[in-house]
Parts: C-alpha cells; sequence; structure tokens
C-alpha cells in the first residue's frame, strides 16, 4: 500500500506538470493569450493584475482559473485510475473472488457456475427446485446364478 502512495503522489505532480506546462499553455495561446492562474475575480470590487499581487494586498478572490487547471488535472487523473481499473478487471477470472466462490454452484446439467439461490439455470433453463444426486452404477450378483447384473440406482 505504501508503493500505491508513492506512485501516486508522483503521478499527481506528473499530471500537475502535464496540465499546467503542456496542456493550458496551448490552449491559453489559443484563446488570446489567457494565462488560467491568473484567472480571478476580486471581490472587493477593486482591480488587480494578477493573482499574486490580489493575495498580497489581502483581497478576497474566486479562482475560477485554478479551479478550472485543477478540474483539469482530476479528469486526467481519473481518467487514468479508469483505464487502469477496468483492464485489472480484464485479467482477473470470473471465479477468483473467494465470496463469490462461496455463493455460487455449479449446474448439474451445463456445469457453468450460478448463484447459489438460483431455482432455474440463467444458462440453460434447468429447473434446480430439487437437489439432483449424482447417478452411480452398482453391481448386484444373485445367489442362483453367476451373472452380475448392473442397475441404476
Amino acid at each position: 500500500m505504501g508503493i500505491g502512495i508513492v506512485l501516486g503522489a508522483a503521478f499527481s505532480n506528473f499530471i500537475d506538470s502535464l496540465v499546467s506546462d503542456i496542456i493550458l499553455p496551448p490552449i491559453g495561446l489559443i484563446l488570446a493569450r489567457i494565462n488560467f492562474s491568473d484567472m480571478f475575480i476580486s471581490l472587493n470590487g477593486n482591480y488587480y493584475p494578477s493573482l499574486s499581487d490580489a493575495k498580497e494586498a489581502g483581497a478576497a478572490t474566486i479562482n475560477y482559473g485554478v479551479f478550472f487547471s485543477t478540474s483539469i488535472r482530476f479528469l486526467i487523473v481519473f481518467f487514468s485510475v479508469f483505464l487502469v481499473v477496468r483492464q485489472l478487471n480484464r485479467w482477473r477470472k470470473p471465479g477468483q473472488d473467494p465470496i463469490n466462490a462461496m455463493t455460487r454452484k455449479e449446474c448439474p446439467y451445463c456445469c457453468t457456475p450460478i448463484p447459489s439461490r438460483a431455482v432455474i439455470c440463467p444458462n440453460c433453463s434447468t429447473s434446480l427446485e430439487m437437489e439432483y444426486e449424482q447417478p452411480s452404477l452398482s453391481v448386484h450378483i444373485r445367489k442362483n446364478s453367476s451373472s452380475s447384473s448392473f442397475r441404476k440406482r
């Protein structure tokens, strides 16, 4: 778990740099040279040329440019985690989950795993209300003859 936290922090820094240094500058250039980190609304009504100037003056601000860049970072991380989890689920075999394996039984006709409380198999539509015994083969020998007969129980 510790390795995952360290890798997550490194991945977060990587995404932060990707958004701040690679994705947002071309978007800002296309949108008339906008710097997203300096997009804010001053709540005291005064004009400040940059966000750092407003913070030095102690003005309360709504930093929607920072929020926009943080939203892009979140979407990239969310999409990356989605792809990783989706791939891990593809690699995992269906019978690997121990809780799922304990709550399943096998259909005696089509041999596929089904929920243990199922009364009809969803794969072959067999009614499973009664417990089926596996047929066994037994040998019976008659006292008066030497031949044996086979009979199913």
